[in-house]
């Protein structure tokens, strides 16, 4: 299980790294890459983005992906086959990242289905209310998934224990409102943290803005992960694997 591996990985380091690509952006082949590039630097698991129209949690670097990517004609299927391909070659656990539009294309249960025989270890899907997930959350515990919950600063206590209940593997936690990629100063997260943890005991992921070594050096004994998502897209596009790998390689 997720949060199992997540706990054996943190008696060994002091802080895990998730990181994040947008399937068919710049191409499969570059994502191939990309998982090579983050396995050979220390990534401890990878969310693998199905590219989709209208990616409302994004900010304007990985809209622009999704968009890039579908225009170059990928599809669903093609990502499921990397996703399969991905998972029987790298050791660390994969998370399919998207849009609950995906999920509906197939249905819930059989969503759940074939990312559990493609090797998915779970799933964030950040646009399905919590109110409306209940055959998702079941179809997802009967493929041994993890549904990832994300929560926010501004979360009533009320709801922030709700999302933690429904979270598996670890919780999401958003730096700050809003998307993607935009500045973040997490010197102000203590309180909110301390909000997140009084309600769960699953590991805490924090992202939304994390694109530096001190970034990553500041969350050490705050959070169990840092999620490295635009600042990974920006240093491939800018500098393709030496960038990348610098980027990642934090310790």
């Amino acid at each position: 299980m997720l949060e199992s591996y997540i706990r054996e990985e943190l008696k060994n380091k002091p802080i895990l790294l998730m990181t994040h690509m947008v399937l068919g952006f710049p191409s499969f082949e570059d994502n191939w890459t990309m998982l090579e590039v983050m396995e050979a630097s220390g990534a401890d698991v990878v969310e693998l983005q199905f590219p989709f129209s209208e990616p409302v949690a994004d900010g304007p670097v990985f809209v622009k992906a999704n968009q890039a990517s579908l225009d170059s004609g990928t599809t669903m299927d093609e990502c499921f086959s990397f996703f399969e391909r991905a998972a029987q070659r790298f050791s660390m656990p994969l998370l399919m990242m998207g849009y609950y539009n995906t999920v509906h294309a197939l249905g819930e249960e059989a969503f759940c289905k074939k990312l559990k025989a493609c090797g998915g270890a779970g799933a964030i899907v950040p646009d399905l209310p919590i109110q409306y997930s209940d055959d998702y959350f079941k179809f997802s515990e009967q493929e041994d998934l993890s549904p990832i919950q994300i929560v926010t600063p501004n979360a009533s206590l009320e709801r922030l224990k709700t999302l933690a209940q429904h979270s598996r593997g670890f919780v999401y936690c958003v730096a700050r409102k809003g998307v993607t990629g935009n500045q973040t100063a997490f010197e102000g997260i203590d309180d909110y943290l301390e909000r997140v943890r009084s309600v769960t005991q699953l590991p805490l992921a924090l992202g939304f803005g994390v694109k530096s070594h001190d970034d990553i050096k500041s969350l050490v004994g705050k959070v169990d992960m840092a999620i490295i998502g635009t600042a990974g897209l920006q240093a491939w596009t800018e500098g393709r694997e030496k960038a990348l790998g610098n980027l990642l390689k934090w310790s």
